[in-house]
């Protein structure tokens, strides 16, 4: 695949291999809702947690209990998870032609302000899978708490392949 700057790029699943990535199972939910859904040629994740076989792998708030490294770690798991997710929904992450957007919430304490730092953790896991020419615009929030008392959830926004 050639990108408009004649530049080579890899397809995402190919990319993964290089990466020596191996995607968790894909997240089941933790309530009544649905972890993806396609509307066109755009598909929609419900908010991605950093859990581990359906169980969170972090409790607590990034200031408090944890550090940036830690909410770095989380935010990675909760990448995972969508690309997962992603992947189930679509049979193959090389229908990605996009990553829309990504809204990253993070349960913070305090005086705690390195949010950027730990979101970069799953831009950057984007952007290593799908092309630095896929990258998303994003939100980044800090709250007194999410669901689970998980420290990171994730949405992402994919446009794909019709």
């Amino acid at each position: 695949m050639v990108n408009s700057k004649g530049k080579q790029t890899a397809k995402a699943e190919r990319r993964l291999v290089e990466l020596g990535i191996e995607l968790p199972p894909a997240p089941t939910p933790f309530g009544a809702y649905a972890e993806s859904v396609q509307t066109g040629n755009l598909l929609y994740l419900s908010g991605m947690l950093p859990a581990v076989g359906h169980e969170p792998r972090f409790v607590g708030r990034l200031g408090k209990e944890f550090e940036v490294e830690q909410g770095r770690e989380a935010a990675q798991i909760a990448a995972l998870n969508a690309l997962s997710a992603a992947r189930k929904h679509l049979g193959s992450l090389d229908r990605v032609t996009k990553v829309v957007k990504l809204a990253v919430y993070l349960a913070t304490e305090g005086d705690f302000f390195a949010q950027p730092k730990v979101a970069d953790a799953a831009s950057e896991l984007l952007r290593d899978v799908f092309g630095e020419d896929k990258l998303p615009v994003r939100t980044v929030l800090g709250l007194a708490s999410l669901p689970l008392g998980v420290p990171v959830v994730l949405e992402v926004v994919f446009e794909v392949e019709a």
